[in-house]
């Protein structure tokens, strides 16, 4: 893509890697598909690094901004779907 993601230069690098994992995710749910599982993976991952609902927002909000991909809808979606299930963000 041609464009950086939002971070937080506080987080450590293997937590900037695992954040960048979870947009690549939702980029890929929204391109290509991707198994339900993997993405709720590196979702409760990105979780364990922005514990805050309000941080989330705000940088889930700014990468929609960015890349034009809702990270809330898509995991919305992954929720509501069955293990296994493939996601596919229309």
């Amino acid at each position: 893509m041609e464009y950086q993601y939002p971070i937080d230069y506080q987080w450590s690098t293997d937590e900037i890697v695992d954040v960048i994992k979870f947009y690549e995710a939702v980029e890929k749910a929204h391109e290509k598909g991707i198994d339900r599982d993997e993405l709720m993976n590196v979702y409760r991952r990105f979780k364990e690094i922005v514990p805050s609902k309000a941080e989330e927002k705000t940088i889930c909000g700014e990468f929609e901004e960015i890349s034009g991909y809702s990270s809330y809808r898509t995991i919305k979606k992954a929720k509501e779907a069955a293990p296994g299930e493939r996601i596919f963000m229309k």
